[in-house]
């Protein structure tokens, strides 16, 4: 282990919904040592299972994953973990370096918020059942490391209606505006929850886009590999750039970030 003066730049990673902090396990081992590094379990998830999931108690739950880490940390979040993120960064920005937000740049309305809203309330009323489809949907659709990742913590499907329902109430677009950090928004390119990308990478003060070639919501992480070198990368950029200000909006694909 590196000593805290030679540490690399502190990452913290936000789960998804009904998940928990296992989901990071793979992209976390094949870091290693190069950066400290966790992922915290969000309320209701996991070791917090049975608590009511609420967006500040989320953003405290990051809030003091960057406090474990040494206070200041680049986020790195998928689906609610992403929105989660930001609503972070933009209540801490002096504690966000840098945000990695995937999986979330669509404001849920119209046929969207009502398939949702839908799914949701069956995953609330029948949990159990909801859990045991999650976790089969995970591994029809995930490699067998990741799938495993992702259901080891315990699966939350209880949480559906009131993650929905604080989902559809947030304006991201207005909290990524509010951040002046580097931002990367990356996306699956089957991904339904890239619809309005355009919109969040305007808003962004210091954004890119990157969008994965082949990839869906979730299988975005299916490369554990690109996964892990993406984030590296970015991570390089927001040590770099962590003093400096920082203004332009831009525009990157796989390949090609800047």
């Amino acid at each position: 282990m590196k000593p805290p003066s030679e540490a690399g730049l502190p990452l913290v990673f936000v789960h998804g919904m009904r998940v928990s902090g296992t989901t990071w396990h793979p992209v976390i081992h094949a870091i290693g040592t190069r950066h400290p590094a966790v992922a915290p379990d969000l309320p209701g998830h996991g070791s917090r299972r049975g608590e009511p999931f609420t967006l500040p108690g989320a953003v405290a739950a990051v809030a003091d994953a960057i406090d474990e880490v040494g206070g200041r940390a680049m986020l790195i979040g998928l689906s609610l973990g992403g929105y989660v993120a930001t609503a972070t960064a933009a209540r801490h920005p002096e504690r966000v370096s840098g945000l990695m937000a995937m999986g979330c740049t669509a404001v849920p309305r119209g046929v969207l918020r009502t398939a949702y809203r839908g799914a949701a309330r069956l995953g609330g009323r029948h949990p159990e059942a909801a859990n045991r489809l999650s976790a089969y949907a995970f591994r029809r659709a995930l490699p067998a490391p990741l799938a495993e990742a992702m259901v080891a913590g315990g699966l939350s499907s209880e949480l559906m209606p009131s993650i929905i329902e604080t989902v559809c109430g947030m304006d991201p677009v207005s909290l990524l505006s509010a951040y002046p950090g580097p931002v990367w928004l990356v996306n699956g390119a089957r991904d339904q929850l890239r619809r309005d990308e355009r919109r969040f990478l305007a808003a962004c003060r210091d954004g890119r886009l990157v969008v994965r070639p082949g990839c869906g919501h979730l299988s975005v992480l299916s490369d554990t590999a690109a996964v892990t070198r993406q984030i590296l990368d970015a991570a390089t950029v927001v040590a770099a750039r962590t003093d400096a200000p920082t203004t332009a909006a831009g525009t990157a694909h796989e390949g090609a970030a800047r």
